[in-house]
């Protein structure tokens, strides 16, 4: 039995009671407050009442994610022997002006990353249907820890797409930081689901610590992007165009294509085009801008 006036919370992903309650409360708490399992009425270990207060220190973000609202930036992508426009990068952002970093940072903390992981990818099938062109690609980013089951957790984004009446091939689901991926198996789970929905994988920010053929068979991405650090001045910089030499035989050979991420500067662009790149990232070609500023798509 707890104690009365000991504060009750959930706190699976969010407190049942509002932040103005929580204020007010933990301003006659001390000690310890304890967390119930609602669906057990099992007390748990408690929680300090720090924790709490940390909760309420970051309380504008949380609501941004739970309740806020958000849209999709689109940044272009290009063929780098034509300079014709590939497709988008959709990219969240917050009608409050909070920084993507901060969002993901503060989801992650506070057990939200998975919510916030689906809003992400439900604004950027919208932005999808309301302003790329149907020949376009749509890339759209995702965190294989946020998807636990692939086959239960990403029925959202695949319901969406139905409800658009978009075609599964318009996008290309790429994984977040592929450099800290550790559970390969789960990885490969996750792009075989998608692919059997007709869509298409990358490997995002891909360097030396992670391009090998091995890793590349197992996986077997359609599109790998080159972490912007090895595209950086790679035209002053010679361990930088043999590494990109490198890749671009690797992926060649196993017919992936190639995606040069983060050009700034014409020459990087034309290391990148001599190199046999295929496709290019970056603001030289075009910053993020909001969907409604694209040319709407036509029939």
């Amino acid at each position: 039995m707890i104690a009365q006036g000991t504060l009750v919370t959930t706190f699976k992903e969010y407190p049942y009671i509002s932040f103005e309650e929580l204020d007010a409360l933990l301003a006659r708490v001390e000690g310890t407050v304890y967390c119930v399992d609602p669906t057990s009425n099992r007390q748990t270990p408690p929680l300090a009442v720090e924790a709490l207060k940390d909760q309420l220190a970051h309380r504008h973000i949380i609501e941004q994610i739970q309740h806020g609202t958000f849209e999709s930036h689109l940044q272009p992508i290009i063929f780098l022997d034509s300079t014709e426009t590939f497709g988008y990068e959709a990219l969240l952002r917050s009608s409050a002006n909070i920084s993507p970093y901060d969002l993901f940072r503060t989801a992650n903390r506070f057990g939200l990353h998975s919510k916030l992981d689906q809003r992400a990818r439900a604004e950027a099938i919208k932005a999808t249907y309301e302003a790329v062109a149907p020949h376009q690609k749509t890339f759209i980013n995702f965190l294989p820890s946020t998807i636990y089951n692939p086959d239960y957790c990403l029925q959202h984004t695949f319901d969406l797409i139905d409800r658009y009446q978009l075609s599964p091939d318009r996008f290309i689901f790429e994984v977040v930081e592929t450099e800290k991926v550790h559970d390969v198996d789960h990885l490969q789970h996750v792009f075989s689901t998608y692919k059997k929905r007709g869509m298409q994988v990358a490997l995002d920010d891909v360097g030396a610590g992670f391009s090998t053929i091995d890793m590349l068979k197992r996986l077997e991405p359609d599109y790998v992007k080159i972490d912007r650090s090895y595209v950086s001045f790679c035209d002053e910089d010679a361990e930088k165009r043999d590494f990109l030499k490198k890749v671009r035989a690797l992926t060649h050979s196993m017919g992936i294509t190639l995606l040069a991420e983060g050009v700034e500067r014409i020459e990087e662009a034309d290391v990148c085009r001599e190199l046999g790149f295929d496709l290019a990232q970056g603001y030289f070609f075009g910053k993020p801008a909001p969907a409604k500023e694209h040319v709407i798509k036509t029939a």
